[in-house]
Formats: C-alpha cells, sequence, structure tokens
C-alpha cells in the first residue's frame, strides 16, 4: 500500500495527541509524520509508534518543505484559515476538524459512514471539512433511521463532557473537584466555563446568535441538514455537564406524517449501520453511557421507544466519545475513505 506524508496541525493539543493514538490504531500508512505547532512548541516531542517525534513550527512553507500529502487541522478555526491554504498549494488534501470551512458550499463536510460520496468534492478547494462533534454522533443514529422511515424533525438535548473546551475545560473540572472536597470551591477560578461546571450543569455551550439559540445549537442544525442533504427540522439545547470525556444526546424524532413507528425495525436498522452499537435492555440496567463510549470508536445507542402520544415519533439516548468519534476518528475515517477513493480513480 502507498504510504503517505501526513502533517498534524495542533499536534500537541487534545486533539492532536488523540489523533496520534487514533492513526496508530488504524495503522495507518504514514512515510513520514510532522507534527505541527506554533512557535512555542516547536521543539518538544510527541510520541507515536513508541518512537518520538520532533514538533516543528507552523509556516507558510513546512507543508511544501516537507511534501505532505495529507494535513490534519486540529488547531482553531483562525489557525485553518490562515494556514489551510499553504498545505492544498503544497499539494496537500486538507482534513479540518475546525468550524472555519463546515458550511462553505464548496467544501465537503463528511461523516464517511453517513454522506461518503461527498468526499469526491474535495478537489473544489483542497479541503474536507469534519463536522462539529455532537452533530457527528447524532446523524450517526439519524442516518439509518432516515433511510427508513424519512425524518421530518429532530429535538435534541446534548448533555456535553468537559473536553469539548479542551485540556482546560478538564484541568478546571478536576481542581475544581478537588476544591470542593477541601472546602473551598467557593475560591476556584472560573476560565472555561462562565459558571462553575463541578457539582452543576450550564444550559449554555458557545455565543447566543440573533434567535436566541447558541452557535453550538446552530452548527447542529446547519450542519445535520448539509450532511444529510436534506431540509430537517432541528431543534437543539446544548449544556455542558460535569463529565469529563464523552457527549450523551437526548434525541426526539419525528417521521413523516403516515410513517407508524416499530421500535424493532427502529432498533434493527440501528444495529445493522456501520460503528453504531445498540445497548437496550432497561430492566437489567442497560444503556449507553459515557463510560461505556470513552476510548472507543463506536456510538452507542438505547433507551428506544415509540411515544406515547404520536405513531410517527421516537425517542432514544445516543452517547460517543468526542474527542474520537467527534473528531479524531472521524477525521481519520475520512482520510482513510480518501485513500480508498483515490485509489479507485
Amino acid at each position: 500500500m502507498r504510504r503517505f506524508n501526513v502533517a498534524i496541525v495542533g499536534a500537541t493539543g487534545a486533539v492532536g495527541e488523540e489523533l496520534l493514538r487514533v492513526l496508530n490504531d488504524y495503522d495507518f500508512p504514514i512515510n513520514n509524520l510532522v507534527p505541527l505547532a506554533s512557535a512555542k512548541s516547536a521543539g518538544t516531542k510527541v510520541e507515536y509508534q513508541d518512537k518520538e517525534v520532533t514538533v516543528l513550527e507552523l509556516t507558510e512553507t513546512c507543508f511544501e518543505e516537507n511534501e505532505v500529502e495529507i494535513a490534519f487541522f486540529s488547531a482553531g478555526g483562525s489557525i485553518s484559515e490562515k494556514f489551510a491554504k499553504y498545505a492544498v498549494e503544497a499539494g496537500a488534501v486538507v482534513i479540518d476538524n475546525t468550524s472555519h470551512f463546515r458550511m462553505d458550499p464548496n467544501v465537503p463536510l463528511v461523516v464517511p459512514e453517513v454522506n461518503p460520496d461527498d468526499i469526491a468534492n474535495w478537489r473544489e478547494t483542497g479541503i474536507i471539512a469534519n463536522p462539529n462533534c455532537s452533530t457527528i454522533q447524532m446523524v450517526l443514529s439519524l442516518k439509518p433511521l432516515d433511510d427508513l422511515y424519512g425524518i421530518k424533525r429532530v429535538d435534541v438535548s446534548t448533555y456535553q463532557a468537559v473536553s469539548g473546551a479542551g485540556k482546560a475545560g478538564m484541568e478546571e473540572l478536576v481542581k475544581q473537584m478537588q476544591d470542593f472536597f477541601a472546602f473551598r470551591l467557593n475560591e476556584s477560578e472560573k476560565k472555561s466555563f462562565a459558571h462553575q461546571i463541578a457539582l452543576n450543569v450550564i444550559p449554555q455551550i458557545d455565543v447566543q446568535q440573533p434567535n436566541d439559540f447558541t452557535k453550538e445549537e446552530m452548527k447542529m442544525v446547519n450542519e445535520t441538514q448539509k450532511i444529510l442533504h436534506k431540509e430537517i427540522q432541528v431543534a437543539a439545547t446544548c449544556v455542558r455537564v460535569p463529565v469529563l470525556r464523552s457527549h450523551s444526546e437526548s434525541i426526539t424524532v419525528t417521521f413523516e406524517d403516515d410513517v407508524e413507528v416499530d421500535v424493532s425495525e427502529v432498533r434493527e436498522s440501528l444495529e445493522r449501520f456501520e460503528n453504531v452499537e445498540v445497548i437496550d435492555d432497561l430492566a437489567n440496567n442497560a444503556y449507553p453511557m459515557p463510560i461505556i463510549s470513552t476510548d472507543t470508536d463506536t456510538t452507542f445507542v438505547g433507551r428506544i421507544r415509540k411515544d406515547v402520544y404520536a405513531n410517527n415519533i421516537v425517542h432514544f439516548f445516543n452517547v460517543a466519545d468526542q474527542v474520537r468519534v467527534g473528531a479524531a476518528t472521524n477525521s481519520v475515517r475520512i482520510a482513510l475513505k480518501w485513500i480508498e477513493m483515490e485509489n479507485d480513480i
């Protein structure tokens, strides 16, 4: 198999570190690994396949100098905005994990299990966008149901882990819990979140939009429609919870008016779908939870039930590791599908 020169922009960040682990887990065909970061982090080491690799400074010329063919970007939207074009000009395909390019009509927004054919459009800009973490795990469970019955509307409430705010968010929760047990929680700093996150839930992620939804909530609306190529009505309420890792979602799906939901059909369609696993045995306390999904590449679905009042509505619970499924793993799966499609040309 052909091997590629692979760059990771933001190699020292939380998603960058996870990308290194996922690339190793998937035995990605790497010829030369090029970890990139700011001048401040240049010269430090990252570990890959039991070897230490020196982090290089991200510059306008580093992609060409290292003959990069695949570039994963996970260092923030402003970095992608400034440097992605240099990777493309050097001949690389960019797989961008930030929000910067997601809604660009010329950039495919991809979850490989859901809309793999969109990858073929990468040549228009040289860029493939990775969706928001909450969107990825949701559409992985929506796609089989849309194929089954045809989705009309989705109402979702998220329970998002602090790792969605990066290393700093995780450290803040841990520090606040330490302060709680030391009886000094009132002295804890609040930097990553507007309010105390320990022993609390915060019903706001990202900034308010003109329609009073937040930016995170509108990402789920707009990205879902772009990925599924369908004007599905989506209403989201995104909530930060004091969980270290793995996002959960309570999802209500309304199908077309003439549909009568058969829960066994819903369950079977989800069980058959790639990288989705059903855990749904309420009588025996078996259902998806963050402690089950963390450090896995699977989206777990359970608590599947038909609405009490309407035949065309189903409710379920969805959990996935947002650092892997919602970021690093989806990016690597995009790259592997891109390689497969390029080999077929």
